[in-house]
């Protein structure tokens, strides 16, 4: 198995509650109820059903995610992916048959780009 590929797995039917704080990639074809997962890769499957906060650097869904997802790089959500809650990461891709509600915010960092074009105006 690569260094990248996926080394940890929640089975299908799998069931886990707490806090998730892991280094590497995650899947999750089972269920998972919490305060938060925190990995670098999360993938949910498209039985995984998630109810937390996630925290990661790339997001995959093919499931349920009842939570807000928080991504450093990209989320990407599949056609079978349901998604309620909010979504904030600088790349947001969403494939044809999505359920998605909530709200997405895409940007890197929106708040000190904010602050620079309000000084910007002032400086006029």
């Amino acid at each position: 198995m690569a260094k990248d590929e996926l080394a940890n797995i929640i089975g299908e039917n799998s069931f886990f509650e707490g806090k998730f704080k892991l280094k590497g990639s995650l899947r999750i074809d089972g269920k998972f109820e919490g305060e938060y997962i925190e990995v670098d890769k999360l993938t949910i499957g498209r039985t995984g059903k998630i109810n937390t906060n996630i925290n990661a650097n790339n997001v995959i869904v093919e499931g349920i995610v009842v939570g807000n997802i928080k991504a450093k790089t990209r989320v990407l959500l599949l056609p079978t992916a349901r998604v309620l809650g909010d979504i904030k990461t600088p790349e947001l891709i969403i494939q044809n048959g999505v359920i998605l509600e909530g709200r997405c915010t895409i940007s890197t960092n929106i708040t000190k780009q904010a602050k620079s074009f309000i000084q910007e105006l002032y400086d006029k």
